[in-house]
């Protein structure tokens, strides 16, 4: 009787490898914010918090969104391990700044909310499973939720997507309806992606 085949390890990516995605879905998350920025909207999650915080107090939005992370790096390191944590905080930190960088290379004089909500909800998740495929994310919620995920079974994009609509219908305190139905199309569209893209086992590399 023949014995059965080993299992086929996943391949593990290199730094060079995780640096560079750490880049992208900076980069791709950052821009889809700096269009909600300008053109009014609101997302979920952390990022949602500090657009409040950004819209009420004009405070810049990169300083607000560094600063609200930090007390979810504790429950990283607890529950996800170092390298996770490592690779979330570099990911917050380079999201933070290029939020601020985009607005200095591109001008764009109107942009339709709903057109960005869709564009920039798409940007924005395809940057979420870049990092989460490189084990990192984006803090706070996203910890949640990829925790719940692997412990549990409950699906990120699902949860997210709760918590999402959450967060931006409190919005309304800050945006007229045009721009919170906005919002919520673009938390929609943002978690689209996640739905579809991160499943357990559709993804094995490490």
């Amino acid at each position: 009787m023949t014995s059965a085949a080993a299992p086929v390890l996943p391949p593990t990516h290199s730094l060079f490898e995780d640096i560079l995605a750490l880049l992208i879905g900076a980069i791709f998350v950052s821009l889809g914010i700096a269009m909600f920025n300008q053109a009014g909207l609101l997302t979920g999650g952390t990022a949602g918090l500090a657009f409040l915080i950004h819209y009420l107090t004009k405070i810049p939005f990169g300083a607000v969104f560094f600063t609200i992370n930090l007390p979810f790096y504790f429950l990283a390191v607890r529950r996800m391990g170092w390298r996770f944590t490592v690779k979330t905080f570099c990911a917050v930190a380079l999201v933070s700044a290029f939020s601020g960088l985009h607005p200095q290379f591109v001008h764009v004089s109107a942009l339709a909310p709903f057109y960005v909500a869709v564009i920039g909800g798409f940007l924005m998740g395809t940057g979420f499973i870049v990092l989460f495929r490189h084990q990192a994310s984006l803090g706070g919620v996203n910890i949640l939720s990829l925790y719940l995920q692997d412990k549990y079974g409950i699906r990120a994009g699902k949860l997210q997507m709760t918590v999402d609509v959450m967060i931006v219908l409190a919005s309304l305190l800050v945006v007229n309806l045009t721009a919170l139905l906005a919002s919520i199309l673009g938390a929609v569209a943002l978690n689209l992606v996640i739905m579809l893209n991160h499943r357990p086992g559709r993804y094995m590399a490490v």
